[in-house]
């Protein structure tokens, strides 16, 4: 995938960013320019939305029993797999 500048932030900074925005522990400034980059990467907004819809999943399977949870891991991980080869 090729680097971009979108919004203020390249790519990485976007991805390194994703669980704090997901979890709404960014300030409003760096909120804005992720969500400006969002829009006009086309990338970085399928990742983000797949990384966002993992997030709520695990979340609401992380109330499972731990044996769950080592499912959920490893479904967590061959997803993002699956999202960098596609990016």
């Amino acid at each position: 995938m090729k680097e971009r500048n979108v919004g203020g932030l390249r790519c990485s900074e976007v991805l390194a960013a994703l669980s704090e925005y997901v979890d709404g522990e960014l300030d409003r400034s760096m909120v804005d320019k992720v969500e400006n980059h969002l829009l006009g990467c086309p990338n970085c907004e399928r990742f983000g939305r797949n990384f966002g819809s993992m997030v709520v999943s695990l979340r609401k399977e992380s109330q499972q029993s731990p044996e769950a949870e080592l499912e959920v891991m490893s479904r967590l991980l061959e997803r993002l797999r699956s999202a960098k080869t596609e990016a």
